[in-house]
């Protein structure tokens, strides 16, 4: 029988609900159990892909093509689970199919109310999620904190959920904070009380409290959440801030024995986890022989959660080369004003991501020259890609004004152009080039050296390719497309035949990183990077 593990979260926002859901999701995967996990998020957009960086932090780009959240980004790595979009469900969505199915008639004349079509609709996504997945565990996670207007139909909605499928079927584990008062002296244990309260207020009474802290639970405090909020001892489980990387979370959760309580809450029988391999790839981030400075070269720098599957794709790469990867984030737009020396000197590797808008793509395309002229290896993702074309179009081919039509519409040069799909596209959202689609690799490149394969299958999110009409120019020079789609239309990585490592592609492979799986990409890149940084420390 299906199993369910409701998340929810109170008194602030990021307290890393996500980060715990896939932790737990990724012990009972160590006990044998099959796990899947889902997130729902109250906001009105349908989906993220058309939300800011800055409002949201990355869009995470699933197989299907589905633009979800980033938190989607730690179930996939922290399990071995590929997700749909059956897995992300916004009150977006929840309305347009409510509302569409009035326009259709399916309600028969009735009223349409939150309760019951609206809670109809969040309940059936959850159990479309159980029949596809069979026997096995689904852990969901509510976006938002307990309070919030617009999450109040989704909570309504599990509580109903939680009665129809039973006792010992449903558990409803409560993040929240345990704030250290610095003038007081000690922990404070009020917000989680009065956050508990408002849950149970909805008809939620949660069996395992997860405190967010900075410093350790003294027994003392831990039986006072226990009465006050109504949990047993043993459902108050410390979640201590990590020293070192998300990877431990894992640990200290099962060293708190969520994992044992879980199994006995839900009377799952499962072995306990063997977690050597998880506890190897800890210790290899923690304590690695080498240390490298590779530079990401960006224009939502200041941003953690803008480039997350890259910068934990490349801490994946790092621990499997021994090496600690320092990431250096550079503003694009301060290259610009500044000149490269000053950001990218002493750097061992240069990563451009991806992105959209011209703001900062001129300070990209310098810091791609200076990778390209110095022998430093390089790196570009999606605009990465476009950025490092448009600077060989430029620099070596001597096409001076060589852009992207994205960023000049009528230059001289379009080394990037428009997909031909998306010349008749007006609306927005979920409209680009996304999920996964084939690439071809040829024999004898840096790519197929990469991969050890001639087809490989990758996730796009993009709207512009290569021009293949300077593709005979620019091969003739030396920047060789080394990846294209099955029928050849479409560039999907370029490489400089002599340098080091200067490697582009035009989809995400950062999606595809886990912590004992490393992407191939980024191992190779970590590993050039390394390479160059120990034979210019032996010169």
């Amino acid at each position: 029988m299906t199993k369910y593990i409701f998340v929810t979260g109170g008194v602030v926002s990021s307290l890393g609900k996500g980060l715990a859901a896939a932790s737990l999701g990724t012990l009972l995967e160590h006990r044998g159990l099959k796990v899947i996990l889902q997130k729902f998020d109250p906001y009105l957009n349908v989906d993220p892909g058309t939300m800011s960086p800055f409002q949201h932090g990355e869009v995470y780009v699933l197989d299907d093509g589905a633009e979800t959240d980033l938190d989607l980004g730690h179930y996939e790595r922290f399990t071995s689970t590929n997700l749909s979009r059956l897995n992300n469900l916004t009150s977006g969505q929840v309305y347009t199919s409510v509302l569409q199915k009035e326009r259709d008639g399916k309600y028969l004349g009735h009223t349409v109310q939150v309760i019951p079509h609206v809670t109809n609709e969040i309940k059936a996504r959850i159990r479309e999620v159980a029949e596809r997945m069979g026997d096995g565990v689904i852990i969901t996670e509510i976006g938002g904190t307990v309070g919030d207007i617009e999450g109040l139909p989704f909570l309504e909605a599990i509580r109903q959920f939680s009665l129809e499928v039973g006792h010992g079927n449903c558990i409803f584990i409560h993040t929240t904070l345990v704030p250290y008062l610095r003038a007081a002296g000690e922990l404070k244990t009020k917000p989680t009380q009065q956050s508990i309260a408002k849950l149970r207020e909805i008809g939620i009474s949660p069996q395992i409290v997860l405190c967010r802290t900075e410093l350790p639970l003294e027994p003392d405090v831990r039986h006072k959440l226990s009465m006050f909020c109504n949990v047993p001892i043993e459902g108050v489980i410390e979640a201590r801030d990590v020293k070192n990387t998300i990877y431990e979370v894992p640990l200290k959760l099962h060293e708190e024995r969520l994992d044992d309580l879980v199994c006995k809450l839900l009377n799952l029988e499962a072995p306990q986890p063997d977690l050597t391999r998880w506890r190897s790839f800890v210790q290899r981030v923690i304590s690695p022989t080498h240390h490298v400075r590779i530079g990401v070269v960006g224009k939502y720098i200041e941003l953690q959660d803008a480039y997350k599957s890259i910068y934990e794709a490349l801490t994946h790469a790092g621990a499997a080369n021994d090496a600690k990867v320092e990431i250096v984030k550079v503003d694009a737009e301060s290259i610009e004003k500044a000149g490269p020396e000053l950001y990218l000197a002493g750097l061992q590797g240069i990563l451009i991501p991806g992105g959209f808008g011209d703001r900062g793509t001129e300070g990209k395309v310098i810091a791609a020259r200076y990778a390209r002229e110095h022998k430093v290896p390089y790196f570009g993702i999606c605009l990465g890609m476009q950025i490092a074309v448009i600077e060989f179009a430029r620099n070596v081919c001597g096409l001076k004004n060589a852009n992207s039509t994205e960023f000049d519409p009528d230059g001289e040069h379009p080394v990037i152009t428009l997909l031909d799909e998306q010349r008749q596209v007006v609306k927005k959202g979920g409209t680009m080039r996304l999920g996964t689609w084939v690439t071809d690799l040829e024999p004898g490149s840096k790519a197929f050296e990469i991969y050890h394969s001639a087809t490989i299958t990758e996730r796009h999110r993009h709207r512009y390719e290569f021009n293949s009409a300077y593709k005979d120019q620019m091969e003739g020079r030396g920047l060789r497309i080394s990846g294209a789609s099955p029928d050849g239309k479409l560039a999907e990585i370029v490489e400089i035949t002599d340098h080091p490592f200067f490697v582009a592609c035009q989809f995400h492979p950062e999606f595809l990183s886990k912590p004992n799986h490393p992407h191939p990409m980024f191992f190779g890149f970590v590993k050039a990077a390394l390479s160059n940084h120990l034979t210019k420390h032996q010169s």
